[in-house]
């Protein structure tokens, strides 16, 4: 199942995506789509059969994913070409960072941050936490995920890079975490290996890439994460980018207001994002 989250006028509501595309209002069997619905299971309480009776939801604004997303992990560098790019060593182990800044919905504008010069693009697959997660083998860590998502791991480079050492400087600016639009449950996506991806900057292909080269996979990500941190039900993992961003192209290329995104992962949906400039 396609479950996602959908402003109104009266407020956000949960639905799901039926199997012609159309999305369909959750809100008369849930109050919304949060971690505890993936912790108690209520999503399973959804079956195609039943969708076509709820009220369709025309020309969708989607929201995050979840009301309570808790915590953005990332994993930096985790394609070999695209650690090439950047000029980077393939790292020996997962290299670890955060998003802490909220999460957005999948077609919600992105600002430039004051004074930026150098943000950037990342199409990435996202895993959705689905239960609570400890030291937790490879071969039992893909029972623990709820679904998946695209995520854009938008950065600011000269933040990341230039001032200081810490990374999340460049990954965390308002704006900068979209998900969606859809969360896709773990049994639509048998092989989270297998995945072809793309992005699109005004209209232009600059990145083309699938989860086959990744250097770690999803369920290696999860493992190993599981050694140092207790991963809990709404937790998104954001798994690394192939190659095609700006920072790595000769001249390198950066966004500007009025540049557009277009990106998305098989199966799991687009995004669609305009960017706009930064005003107090």
């Amino acid at each position: 199942m396609k479950f996602c989250r959908i402003r109104t006028e009266t407020g956000t509501i949960p639905a799901a995506i039926d199997a012609e595309g159309t999305a369909r209002s959750l809100a008369g069997l849930m109050q919304d789509l949060s971690a505890d619905s993936l912790a108690e299971g209520k999503l399973a309480s959804v079956t195609e059969a039943g969708l076509a009776a709820l009220p369709a939801l025309n020309a969708p604004d989607y929201a995050p994913i979840l009301s309570d997303i808790r915590r953005i992990f990332c994993i930096g560098l985790n394609y070999s070409d695209h650690a090439e790019e950047a000029g980077m060593a393939i790292p020996e182990q997962p290299i670890l960072f955060m998003k802490v800044c909220p999460a957005t919905g999948a077609n919600d504008p992105v600002t430039v941050p004051k004074g930026s010069q150098k943000m950037d693009w990342e199409v990435e697959l996202g895993v959705v936490i689905g239960k609570k997660t400890q030291h937790v083998s490879v071969e039992d860590a893909l029972d623990h995920v709820a679904g998946y998502c695209v995520v854009n791991d938008l950065s600011e480079r000269s933040y990341q890079i230039e001032r200081g050492g810490q990374w999340v400087k460049g990954k965390s600016c308002d704006g900068f975490g979209p998900v969606g639009p859809w969360l896709v449950t773990a049994d639509e996506v048998p092989d989270p290996q297998a995945l072809d991806m793309f992005l699109d900057v005004n209209g232009e292909r600059c990145q083309t890439g699938n989860t086959a080269t990744m250097i770690f996979g999803v369920a290696e990500i999860i493992s190993h994460l599981s050694e140092f941190i207790t991963l809990m039900p709404g937790d998104i993992i954001s798994t690394g980018t192939p190659p095609g961003v700006g920072m790595g192209m000769k001249p390198q290329r950066f966004l500007r207001p009025g540049d557009t995104m277009r990106l998305g992962i098989e199966g799991l949906g687009e995004q669609n994002q305009s960017v706009k400039a930064w005003s107090a």
